[in-house]
């Protein structure tokens, strides 16, 4: 019996999140430079987000960029800015195709100029799709995000729109950039570290966790059936006790 076919198609994570971790490592065993393994790894987001498709997840959201990404060595920033450019413009028909759409996340006013331009013809051209929502985070950090909607809740108040006393998490989540956007059941990252890296931290407070020793260029739908099944094995508590689930 294949994995596949064990997934109870009822009991789907409605929303995935992705560390995709080790292009780097996977670039060095193969010995090639660092470039080519996150030239591999895009074609991995391709293969996943159709898997993803299939199933009937309605929301991925991949780590692609994070703020601390800036820090490493300028060539490889460059070409990973050129890939990313060169990957929503070839990837923008498959998209399409596969009534996907395009959301990101993150300070997008950070990005180089021609980032933004090709992210947002895209975002625009699949804006209409409803199949499932593709959604990079890009020069992303969480500590950024919180920040950012703490200043912005703040500004509010001032402002008399809202009143401290209102402030709960529902609010809260509202300021966030993946306001609309259910938070991750499950979250999975490659490579086998075991962290989050300053990932979707208010967002996946109860979301299932999924780390696996295999690299992102090796990330198949096999290992996604894994994830999923992994998941779907758990007891899902929110605090609660397990015969409270069973009334």
């Amino acid at each position: 019996m294949n994995l596949k076919s064990q997934i109870d198609l009822n009991n789907i994570p409605a929303h995935i999140a992705i560390i995709m971790d080790g292009n780097g490592r996977w670039a060095k065993k193969n010995n090639r430079p660092r470039i080519f393994g996150h030239r591999a790894g895009v074609k991995t987001v391709r293969r996943i987000t159709e898997s993803c498709t299939e199933l009937g997840v309605k929301h991925l959201t991949v780590y692609a960029f994070s703020t601390e990404n800036w820090n490493r060595p300028k060539t490889e920033v460059s070409a990973l800015m050129t890939l990313l450019i060169q990957s929503i413009k070839s990837e923008t028909k498959a998209l399409m195709k596969n009534q996907i759409r395009l959301k990101t996340i993150g300070n997008s006013d950070g990005l180089p100029e021609g980032v933004c331009k090709s992210l947002m013809e895209t975002i625009e051209e699949t804006s209409q799709n409803s199949r499932l929502d593709l959604i990079l985070a890009l020069n992303y950090s969480s500590k950024w995000e919180i920040a950012n909607c703490c200043k912005k809740i703040a500004k509010d108040a001032v402002d008399g729109k809202i009143k401290p006393e209102n402030i709960n998490e529902e609010l809260v989540s509202s300021y966030l950039s993946t306001t609309g956007i259910p938070d991750p059941e499950l979250l999975i990252r490659t490579s086998g570290e075991q962290r989050i890296s300053n990932f979707l931290l208010w967002q996946i407070a109860y979301s299932e966790l999924y780390f696996t020793e295999t690299l992102w260029p090796d990330f198949n739908s096999e290992n996604l059936y894994e994830a999923i099944l992994s998941y779907q094995k758990r007891e899902r508590r929110f605090g609660k006790i397990s015969e409270q689930l069973q009334v």
